[in-house]
């Protein structure tokens, strides 16, 4: 299950930790900030999260805003978000 994988990694992980931690919707920038080291690295990330349906995408003239799909967490990982 692409899920599982998604959240396999320390990197992703950290991002959907971030994204939970704000609260509302971050830049991709924000987001991978202390967790991603190159932009091509993140749009990897990003995509893999998307691709999972952890994540929702949605982009403003240059710039891509990221937010936790609660959907997915909520009929799949029941309480997961409640461990981070």
């Amino acid at each position: 299950m692409k899920i599982f994988k998604a959240l396999a990694d320390d990197t992703r992980l950290g991002i959907i930790k971030n994204l939970y931690a704000s609260k509302e919707e971050m830049s991709c920038t924000e987001a991978g900030a202390d967790c991603v080291s190159s932009k091509s690295n993140a749009s990897y990330h990003f995509r893999t999260l998307r691709e999972a349906g952890l994540i929702k995408v949605r982009k403003e003239a240059q710039t891509k805003f990221v937010s936790l799909n609660k959907e997915t967490f909520d009929r799949f990982l029941p309480g997961f978000l409640d461990t981070l």
